[in-house]
């Protein structure tokens, strides 16, 4: 399993930046796939998340409105679309993956996001 995010950089608040993760090894449609962050003495939380199939997703109560979760089965990318950012969304984001059925992920390097002004 292969995960590699981008898109992150640094951004204003207010303004808006859309992850992207690639990924590779496995069979990319079957899996759940979900985004978290980290941010500087703080605990990985879940940001949001998307099923394998249907696409049904859900979010931390933070994002909610703000952020959209979607995938591209075709191409084996989750994005995460971020807008109407604040300074406590900076973080390093991750991308995860975890097959149906069990309990252990797969996580990518991460990508810094950096809202300031």
């Amino acid at each position: 399993v292969q995960l590699v995010e981008s898109g992150g950089g640094l951004v204003q608040p207010g303004g808006s930046l859309r992850l992207s993760c690639a990924a590779s090894g496995f069979t990319f449609s079957r899996y759940y796939m979900s985004w978290y962050r980290q941010a500087p003495g703080k605990e990985r939380e879940l940001v949001a998340a998307i099923i394998s199939a249907g696409g049904s997703t859900n979010y931390a109560d933070s994002v909610k409105g703000r952020f959209t979760i979607s995938r591209d089965n075709a191409k084996n990318t989750v994005y995460l679309q971020m807008n109407s950012l604040k300074p406590e969304d900076t973080a390093v984001y991750y991308c995860s993956a975890r097959a149906p059925g069990l309990s252990s992920r797969s996580w990518g390097q991460g990508t810094q996001v950096t809202v300031s002004s």
